[in-house]
């Protein structure tokens, strides 16, 4: 059996649609708005993104976007 582990970046980004879903965030809304969000965990977060080359300016819809986490 071969479990495959998920990207921390892909449970930002199921738990950003979810946002997205139930209305809390806009697609259009900046990334920076997450940061409201996610409190004391947003540090750890906005270096993740920014490892990834997102700007705290960047849509969400951005976020939403992106199909696959793999590192180079």
């Amino acid at each position: 059996m071969n479990l495959q582990v998920a990207h921390p970046m892909e449970k930002l980004q199921r738990q950003v649609q979810k946002l997205v879903d139930s209305k809390l965030l806009k697609p259009n809304d900046s990334l920076w708005k997450i940061a409201l969000l996610y409190g004391d965990d947003w540090s750890f977060w906005k270096q993740e993104l920014e490892a990834f080359e997102f700007s705290m300016k960047d849509p969400v819809s951005e976020l939403l976007a992106v199909e696959s986490w793999e590192e180079d």
